[in-house]
């Protein structure tokens, strides 16, 4: 039903041969499908007999679907990756599009196993790490309790034996594994993962009355603002990536678009989290 009105809403039209392909369903189960969907969602179809599809009528309403752009917009991005097929997607009129290229940051698939398991069983495991500090990788102890993701790269997070400390480890620069151990780490002492704090983000002030309109629409501010919680360990990570890592007079206002509203408080918030990156 979900996927009738899929078709429906974002492309117009469907067929029955539409649910044979992505169900592998037959002939008669399809027609019994939009039987089904008629009589739930009464007057919501149009049928053309020449073309042989059906179309939404001007009463049509959704029922069974949420429309979500990012939903939508996600079957591209997934597509330009290669996470996933155009057979394998909703879509079937694939629009025109393309994707800003970003070097492949290569996991090693065992080595992502074996950390997933380590989280799972709530055990330490013994990697050789190669971090910034150190002039070649080296072994030491850690307990992951979470994967995250900056928007680039994929981290573990976890608690380093060495540093005492709870860090970031880029899954990319483990080079080696060994074998695992038993640990008492408690997830629930990672203050920096589990505090979050609320950013607030408005256009830089520099701007023309047009172009403040013009980033509040970008960012679907309110009242010249929007509030965006992040979790203290990531807030480096999302600082950088928004530019707002530098002081915002140091940018032009239309290259450095945005600014902090409560810098203070993040920046505080900020120093607290900060070396917890390998």
């Amino acid at each position: 039903m979900e996927f009738i009105e899929f078709r429906l809403y974002w492309e117009g039209k469907i067929n029955r041969r539409d649910l044979i392909e992505q169900f592998g369903v037959s002939l008669p189960q399809a027609s019994s499908d939009f039987n089904r969907y008629q009589e739930m969602a009464p007057g919501n179809l149009m049928y053309d007999t020449r073309a042989k599809h059906y179309y939404p009528s001007d009463k049509f309403k959704l029922r069974f679907l949420n429309p979500d752009s990012d939903r939508y917009l996600a079957n591209l991005l997934s597509m330009s990756s290669g996470i996933l097929t155009a057979e394998e997607s909703w879509l079937a009129a694939i629009p025109a599009y393309d994707v800003l290229p970003q070097p492949r940051r290569a996991i090693d698939p065992e080595r992502l196993r074996r950390v997933v398991a380590a989280i799972r069983e709530g055990v330490a495991l013994q990697i050789r790490y190669q971090s910034m500090s150190a002039p070649e990788p080296e072994w030491r102890w850690i307990t992951p309790h979470a994967l995250a993701f900056d928007g680039y790269r994929w981290h573990a997070r976890a608690f380093c034996h060495k540093a005492d400390a709870f860090k970031d480890f880029v899954m990319a620069r483990i080079v080696g594994l060994r074998g695992t151990k038993a640990h008492d780490m408690n997830p629930e002492e990672d203050r920096e993962w589990h505090g979050v704090i609320d950013v607030r983000i408005g256009p830089h002030p520099g701007l023309n009355e047009n172009q403040r309109k013009a980033i509040e629409l970008d960012y679907g501010m309110e009242n010249g603002e929007v509030v965006i919680s992040v979790r203290r360990g990531f807030l480096f990570y999302f600082l950088k990536r928004l530019g707002l890592d530098i002081d915002p007079g140091v940018r032009q206002p239309r290259h450095q678009q945005i600014v902090l509203l409560n810098r203070d408080e993040v920046y505080a918030a900020f120093s607290l989290s900060e070396g917890n990156a390998s």
